[in-house]
């Protein structure tokens, strides 16, 4: 049997839920049906060892491909993908994230691919940018959902968002989230943190959205009356310079450490008591679903996708966006609990296991919706119901 080629767009390679997403499904699609490609920038904390560990799958790196607007970069990526489709002859143009998802569409488009899939891994506007930026970037999506033959969102919130702002019809979108391979997080799960200091830790790119100054003044409250308490911050970013004057103001050199972007992340999960998240807008983070699979609590705004995942008072506790107070309350409730964490904890990872967050079915309703979309095209097949 003929394979179908597939290639997955994504801007670069950093540590975050997209690339991750991206990657997982990528290398996990059926070898004997599907001819796999990657396209992304030789950039970000994945790129240096990525290729060697997918021998399956045929990666392209470009330089072009940037994550700031630059016309002329931009249309240089638009015209070397349109190229490089067509002289594979790609018959599914999968993309992730904004910048490739808006570029890596067209160019499919411009070179006939029959299928066009966008994952929304949280939508390119935000109510936080100002109005003609965000109106630009909602024409933008609105234009290129013409070209798009489905969204896959991560999160309902996701596909309302982008509903209420006019981007594809109801039809358009397949609502597929993000699997975590529970597993992997088996032997954190079992254990409970024995560290002689409690630890509060946040795993984030350290940028805007995320608000990582958030969780650097509840530490500082929290600091106020108990120095026995150690915070980390898993991660790295644009951020990361302010976070360490607010550490070095607060006189909190020694109750919190920035770590930059780790591998490790189901060993570190297992030294930490609970996760912080103070994010300002989401599709649904990743890091929240490997703390639950790894039985700790989480403590976050009540933004977006979160509120999906996060039971609030059963797996962990939803705070108001910007309320830092709150979340140092929070903190401290189970800092002053530990059974009540624990309890929250493995409720998370009894919820993850009995819920949709597998990555096992993530896959399966990924080819799923893939083969549908085949037999559509008059591609390949035999149709498979369900597919959404």
């Amino acid at each position: 049997m003929k394979k179908i080629r597939i290639l997955h767009i994504i801007t670069n390679l950093a540590l975050g839920g997209a690339q991750k997403n991206a990657l997982y499904i990528s290398a996990n699609l059926n070898p004997e049906k599907y001819e796999k490609y990657f396209i992304s920038a030789p950039s970000g904390f994945l790129y240096d060892d990525i290729a060697a560990q997918n021998k399956s799958i045929n990666f392209q790196f470009l330089k072009c491909l940037k994550r700031r607007i630059s016309p002329i970069q931009d249309v240089r990526a638009f015209f070397f993908l349109a190229r490089y489709l067509k002289q594979n002859k790609i018959s599914i143009v999968h993309t992730h994230s904004s910048k490739a998802g808006i570029i890596g569409r067209w160019a499919a488009k411009f070179a006939q691919v029959p299928i066009i899939i966008h994952s929304v891994h949280g939508w390119s506007f935000n109510d936080y940018l100002a109005w003609p930026v965000k109106a630009g970037y909602v024409l933008l999506e609105r234009l290129t959902a013409l070209v798009t033959t489905r969204f896959i969102a991560v999160s309902e919130n996701d596909i309302n968002k982008g509903l209420a702002n006019k981007i594809g019809t109801a039809e358009k979108y397949a609502l597929i989230r993000y699997g975590i391979e529970i597993n992997k997080f088996d032997q954190a799960a079992s254990q409970i943190p024995s560290r002689e200091k409690p630890r509060v830790g946040m795993i984030a790119c350290l940028k805007p959205q995320k608000k990582p100054l958030d969780f650097i003044k509840a530490a500082a409250i929290i600091s106020q009356k108990n120095k026995n308490i150690e915070f980390i911050c898993i991660g790295d970013g644009v951020l990361r310079p302010k976070l360490a004057k607010e550490i070095q103001r607060n006189n909190l050199n020694e109750q919190v450490k920035i770590l930059g972007w780790r591998a490790d992340i189901p060993e570190l999960l297992a030294g930490i008591n609970m996760l912080v998240l103070s994010s300002l807008w989401e599709g649904l983070p990743i890091a929240i679903l490997e703390a639950m699979a790894a039985a700790r609590p989480v403590i976050a705004y009540d933004t977006d996708g979160i509120i999906e995942a996060v039971q609030h008072g059963q797996t962990g506790y939803l705070v108001a966006q910007g309320d830092f107070i709150g979340l140092a309350e929070q903190i401290q409730k189970l800092l002053d609990n530990p059974r009540l964490a624990n309890t929250l904890g493995q409720a998370g990872r009894k919820f993850l296991q009995e819920s949709v967050f597998s990555a096992e079915r993530m896959m399966q309703s990924m080819e799923k919706l893939y083969a549908h979309l085949l037999i559509a095209n008059g591609i390949s097949g035999k149709q498979e119901k369900d597919a959404r």
